[in-house]
């Protein structure tokens, strides 16, 4: 037997990993499970290379729990070990046996699947268990060998009577660690960490009933037996060509990836790229609406089939990650535990590309179903208006496919959208106004109004509408975006002809001085000659002001957050109404504030602006009219 101290730069290696290397100490399971991987997939391709002269079979990894002996088992049938690799691989901490071997095979191995990187993973098995073994037999012909260290960097290794090929670890739980020993516990883990790796886990037994025949007597009993328990997937969808998939395929795999969600994905994107960098996966588009709130962190990330994290920023673009998928890719830097990323320039490229994917994606399913896609949009909307605002590469690709819908659901593209315009919708600068509603409810009479005079009106009513069109305007100058409340279309939009007022200059005058008496200094007193048949008094905002009071209310101080904006509001009074005339010609100066609260009231009411006491009072003044 020999003795001996683990070669390590420092006494206290054991507490440091334990604390602070591995975070969460549930990660154990996994590195110990992806390090029986390594040693599987190191063996298969010994053999494809005819260096191994054995035969592979079909190995599995083994998890078992032995709750009297508080013991946990990892078996693997890999390579194993020599007695002398063991010396070399686990008393050197940090001595990565898959860098090596990586380095010696770097032309052949390059797609094995080898996932070890530092050759520290061994060691989280001491954050659980107060003592270890490795009882492991090469796949040379050599002894067996049996390791032991109690979490010092004091060691046992003696040889060992193990027959088989490959390793078993033997972890002794802590008595801080107990949980670790429930069944269920590890099957979660397993499910987590270890649910698509490519060699099959078995973990326990389940019980099977075959089916009743047929013709079974009535006091037919099933026949019931036990089979292994397989937890994992070895052979995911992302790992095949979409050729071998069918839709249905890629939908099965999004319930076996989100079991709880009920609700099949819109569409899917297939990622596939081995240069310059390898990277494959799938994402998937649920359905989303306007909801900018709802929870991201549903894309998972693998590496060669092992989970790392759901916390994907940096690799998907930040509005990308609202959708759900996996990403696995071997060349993502992941820092020393394997549980989140490393700055690299590497990362950003892997970004670039998939936002470059994700619009080639889009741009064919809009060329290649365009009713399907508007039937779609909003589903998807605000994934991609987000992403034109955040992404100017995928800003640059968005017009193709990107679509603006009237509140008739007719649905335009920009390009459409300047065509349709060219016709009728032109202010006096000669620029393209777009009118928009952001509620359909809230504004009908503002959409029935334009409609009449033969506008054209958009429905945008994402929550971050205003920050997109301010950034379409910058980049088309020739186009206006204005919402069908805001400054009069009549005074915006250039017209043949205007409408006569019936009321002198003078008149006007006086009936503003009337109206700027009985209203809030928040409100701008604009004169317009309409049709006397329309609103007598109608409140718009200014644009200008509306649009960056929501864009700062959207930020919320933070992405696009702009401090708070004053109210600021323009009543328009139709000079051709009765009512304006009847504030005109009325001497009793109690009446005519009288009229004008009242129409002011109504007005507001019909911009859900009267609220709270203000409401109380309308409602209390009503009734004593109607009485």
């Amino acid at each position: 037997m020999a003795t001996g101290k683990i070669n390590v730069s420092v006494e206290n290696i054991f507490p440091l990993i334990k604390k602070f290397l591995y975070s969460d100490h549930e990660i154990f399971l996994r590195e110990l499970v992806s390090n029986g991987t390594d040693a599987t997939l190191k063996l298969k391709h010994l053999i494809s290379i005819g260096e191994a002269k054995v035969e592979y079979g079909n190995p599995i990894i083994e998890v078992k729990v032995d709750k009297e002996g508080k013991k946990i088992h990892i078996i693997d049938q890999g390579l194993g070990m020599t007695a002398d690799e063991v010396e070399k691989y686990i008393n050197q901490v940090a001595f990565s046996g898959a860098e090596e071997f990586l380095d010696k095979y770097k032309d052949s191995a390059k797609d094995s699947g080898i996932i070890g990187h530092f050759g520290l993973g061994f060691y989280s098995a001491f954050m659980v268990a107060e003592k270890v073994e490795i009882i492991t037999k090469s796949y040379k012909d050599e002894p067996a060998a049996h390791w032991t260290c109690d979490g010092s960097p004091e060691f046992t290794l003696e040889p060992a009577d193990k027959t088989s090929r490959g390793t078993e670890i033997i972890l002794h739980i802590a008595e801080d660690s107990l949980e670790f020993l429930d069944d269920s516990k590890i099957s979660g883990l397993l499910n987590k960490y270890n649910k698509f790796m490519p060699i099959p886990i078995k973990f326990g037994t389940r019980t099977e009933t075959l089916p009743k025949p047929e013709d079974a007597p009535e006091d037919y009993v099933n026949e019931t037996f036990e089979v292994d328990n397989f937890i994992n997937n070895p052979n995911p969808a992302w790992t095949k060509q979409p050729s071998e998939l069918s839709d249905e395929d890629y939908k099965n795999f999004y319930r076996e990836l989100y079991p709880m969600q009920f609700e099949d994905p819109l569409f899917h994107i297939h990622l596939n790229v081995d240069y310059p960098f390898n990277l494959t996966g799938i994402l998937y588009f649920p359905k989303l609406g306007s909801d900018m709130q709802i929870q991201k962190d549903k894309i998972q990330l693998y590496q060669n089939q092992v989970y790392v994290t759901d916390n994907v920023e940096g690799i998907v673009p930040e509005f990308l990650t609202m959708l759900k998928g996996v990403i696995d890719s071997p060349d993502i830097p992941l820092n020393v535990s394997r549980s989140g990323l490393q700055a690299d320039g590497a990362v950003k490229k892997i970004s670039n590309y998939i936002t470059r994917k994700v619009a080639d994606k889009l741009k064919a399913l809009f060329n290649e179903n365009r009713a399907d896609f508007e039937e779609k949009w909003n589903d998807i909307k605000i994934v991609l208006e987000y992403g034109m605002l955040s992404e100017d590469k995928f800003y640059e690709k968005a017009g193709a496919f990107v679509l603006y819908p009237t509140v008739d659901n007719t649905y335009f593209t920009l390009e459409e959208l300047k065509e349709k315009l060219k016709e009728n919708q032109t202010d006096k600068d000669g620029k393209l106004v777009v009118l928009y509603a952001g509620n359909k409810d809230a504004q009908h009479s503002y959409i029935e109004a334009a409609k009449d005079k033969g506008y054209e009106v958009l429905l945008l009513d994402s929550p971050i509408i205003s920050h997109l069109i301010q950034k379409i305007e910058n980049d088309n100058t020739g186009l206006t975006f204005v919402r069908v409340d805001s400054d009069h279309i009549d005074n915006l939009i250039k017209k043949d002809e205007n409408t006569i007022s019936k009321l002198s200059e003078e008149e006007k005058a006086t009936l503003k001085t009337s109206l700027e008496a009985y209203i809030p200094k928040a409100y701008s007193v604009q004169l317009e000659a309409m049709d006397s048949q329309a609103a007598p008094f109608i409140i718009t905002q200014p644009e200008f002001m509306r649009r960056m009071k929501e864009m700062s209310q959207t930020g919320g101080g933070g992405m696009f957050g702009m401090g708070n904006m004053p109210e600021m509001y323009n009543l328009v009074v139709n000079t051709n109404s009765d009512l304006a005339s009847n504030i005109l010609n009325t001497e009793d100066k109690t009446h005519q504030e009288h009229l004008v609260k009242q129409a002011l009231d109504l007005a507001k009411l019909s911009q859900n602006l009267l609220k709270g006491e203000a409401l109380t009072a309308f409602v209390k003044r009503s009734f004593e009219m109607i009485k």
